[in-house]
């Protein structure tokens, strides 16, 4: 019902929603009598959250640009969602198969405005390659940019998110990752935003326009906003999209995952349902990575619910890595349909090291309580006492390995593990 609501509402207004993005076009000084305190652009922004059809829980999926950035092509997405199959990815609940960036012309039709595909790359168009996606029961997604291009250089939807938007329903598109490069100096935030609320700055409010104008098509599209942590995203995502990039791109070394990492823990009271700070894609399958590095790479994006989008050609993971990225307790944890918060920090005992990021976090699923513990340095020994877990108190308590799928034991007051550098330990405790 609420839905349907929201929908009626959304059409009923749908031409002041259009004027609204037609006013946000480009900020002025303008003062405006839409709001007693804010002015210009700010007072004529759509305020029309993302769909709540979608985007509940974090993505699961693959994209395309780790694995081959612009040398895009129709094949190469079709033998991905194939490979979702044969691989056992979709089974593990894998659904979004997403095109990056390059897929399309440099310049847009004439005529109509639209962004076209690249016919060489894509001959049966977007929309070709959605109808194949979706015979497999899969979801298809797309990318764009908050800017006049995108970060390669083709077609941006700034000042075009209507015609855009109309354009990737009809498609059948289900996802838009939408970047921000080639973002025009009057677009820029130079100072603290209105009202100190950055879901007012010009970077918040070219996303905005793009949640209206997805919005207006009456398709439900899982949103994500790919601004790299700026204009403290974290605060107003959830308003906006469905995910947001808290940091630049990830690539496959420790320092980049362990950086990222660090940045997430310091925000993690804004993940829950139909919110996740996004942590960029998986480099498994990419090279660069130790063994213990992957399991954390793919540990720490499930229990922080970060999107979960596979970056490689599927054709090279080994079977050790598909055992990694299917781990059935780990993807449960993720995609928990009851729990919606991350595992977050705590103090494992009174002289446990400060670490950046955090070694030891915590949290509930619909299973019980959950221990994680990143190994950051070369220490193998870890201990955490129970009581300082929120929510156990002290006690004796059943431990349980979720990478192994086994139970380690009974232990009073506290737990002892060895967690090889890099490596993170995934546990369950239940009181015994």
């Amino acid at each position: 019902m609420a839905v349907f609501l929201l929908r009626l509402f959304s059409c009923v207004l749908g031409a002041l929603v259009v004027s609204a993005i037609v006013h946000a076009s480009a900020p002025s000084a303008t003062t405006t009598a839409a709001t007693s305190t804010l002015t210009g652009i700010a007072a004529t922004a759509p305020t029309i959250g993302p769909s709540q059809q979608v985007g509940r829980l974090p993505a699961l999926g693959w994209n395309s640009w780790n694995a081959y950035g612009c040398n895009i092509n129709e094949t190469k997405v079709v033998d991905a969602a194939n490979l979702f199959v044969s691989l056992g990815l979709a089974d593990a609940g894998y659904e979004y198969v997403n095109i990056d960036d390059c897929w399309s012309l440099q310049t847009r039709n004439a005529s109509t405005g639209r962004i076209v595909p690249d016919p060489s790359k894509f001959p049966n168009g977007i929309s070709g390659v959605a109808d194949q996606v979706h015979a497999l029961g899969l979801k298809l997604g797309i990318y764009s940019d908050a800017g006049t291009n995108t970060c390669s250089g083709f077609p941006g939807s700034l000042g075009n998110e209507a015609v855009d938007a109309e354009a990737f329903a009809e498609w059948g598109v289900d996802y838009l990752k939408y970047d921000n490069c080639n973002v025009p100096g009057n677009w820029t935030d130079t100072s603290t935003p209105p009202d100190n609320d950055w879901y007012n700055s010009n970077s918040a409010i070219r996303y905005r326009q793009m949640t209206a104008a997805l919005n207006q098509t009456g398709q439900p599209v899982h949103f994500n906003l790919c601004i790299w942590g700026n204009a403290n995203v974290w605060e107003w995502g959830a308003r906006v999209g469905h995910s947001w990039r808290m940091t630049g791109d990830v690539s496959a070394s420790w320092s980049s995952i362990s950086s990222i990492i660090a940045a997430n823990a310091q925000h993690l009271d804004a993940v829950d349902f139909f919110s996740h700070n996004d942590m960029d894609m998986m480099e498994i399958g990419n090279g660069g990575l130790t063994l213990q590095e992957q399991r954390t790479h793919f540990a720490a994006w499930a229990f922080l619910k970060s999107p979960i989008l596979l970056g490689t050609d599927l054709n090279n993971l080994n079977a050790t890595q598909l055992d990694i990225i299917t781990n059935a307790e780990l993807l449960a944890f993720h995609q928990d349909p009851d729990v919606g918060t991350p595992a977050t920090p705590f103090t494992a005992t009174a002289s446990a090291p400060t670490t950046s990021p955090p070694e030891f976090y915590a949290g509930n699923s619909s299973k019980g309580t959950h221990v994680f513990i990143i190994n950051t340095g070369t220490m193998a020994a870890k201990t955490f006492e129970f009581a300082n877990v929120p929510g156990l108190g002290s006690g004796n308590f059943t431990v349980h390995d979720m990478w192994a799928g086994e139970d380690l034991g009974t232990f009073a007051d506290s737990f002892s593990i060895t967690v090889n550098t890099h490596d993170t330990a995934a546990l369950l405790i239940d009181r015994a």
